[in-house]
């Protein structure tokens, strides 16, 4: 099975107030392809990624994540291939200690619990929060949250890592630690995000969304050398590109 592709056909979603997010979304992403969606607030990054491991489900037309289409009745096993990392920690952590949140999944496989013990330990690890083990959930700052969310989708081993936001909250170098974590995730990767740096450092490939439309897609470098559609898609060039004046 293609466990790793990720289809997106003619995708619409619309909010139960009538407001439309996705209108029309087309994409296909291969296996080991690490892939960033961009946009203004309000294009639809969310609600696309969200639709990617059934947190919600088209309305019209089609996402299949290898040979499965997600439908409510396929919810198990595309969860099990694809591990979300909510924009907000809290989505995630809702268990008595931070033990508890990044065993949750693996104990809901059923897996004994000496193997358990091993998935959480490195995941935590993995993530730089191995202290933070018996911590209670409620007690951490917005940046250990951050860790232990990403431990907690670390702990099922996806084939594919969807992130949106990954990075907010996070101070300088917990960001450069997650950077450096993603680099060593070689399967595939959806990261919905802001900081355009960190996609130059992850993500050859670029998808650009715009009012729930994809507006480009193609290599990185290129899009962000658009200063058209960088404009027109409320963007500016990472930082790294842009030029400075002498001072």
């Amino acid at each position: 099975m293609s466990h790793h592709i990720v289809e997106v056909k003619d995708l619409y979603f619309t909010y139960q107030d009538g407001t439309p997010a996705i209108r029309g979304v087309n994409f296909r992403i291969t296996h080991g392809e690490s892939v960033a969606v961009v946009g203004a607030n309000g294009a639809g990054k969310s609600t696309l990624l969200q639709q990617l491991n059934g947190s919600a489900v088209p309305q019209r037309g089609e996402v299949r994540i290898g040979d499965f289409p997600v439908t409510r009745e396929r919810l198990k096993e595309i969860r099990r291939t694809v591990g979300m990392v909510f924009q907000n920690p809290d989505d995630q952590l809702f268990m008595p200690t931070v033990f508890d949140d990044v065993a949750f999944g693996p104990l809901n496989w059923g897996l004994p619990a000496d193997e358990i013990e091993a998935r959480v330990d490195e995941a935590l690890t993995k993530v730089g929060a191995l202290s933070l083990k018996n911590r209670p959930s409620t007690r951490l700052s917005a940046g250990e949250k951050r860790a232990v969310s990403i431990a907690s989708v670390l702990a099922v081993s996806p084939d594919i890592l969807v992130l949106d936001e990954p990075n907010s909250d996070l101070d300088p170098r917990a960001r450069r630690r997650l950077i450096e974590l993603m680099k060593t995730f070689k399967h595939t990767k959806i990261i919905a995000t802001h900081d355009l740096d960190m996609v130059l450092d992850l993500c050859p490939r670029t998808i650009v969304l715009a009012e729930g439309k994809v507006v480009a897609d193609g290599r990185s470098l290129e899009i962000f050398s658009d200063e058209q559609l960088l404009k027109e898609s409320n963007l500016e060039k990472p930082l790294r590109m842009q030029e400075y004046p002498d001072r």
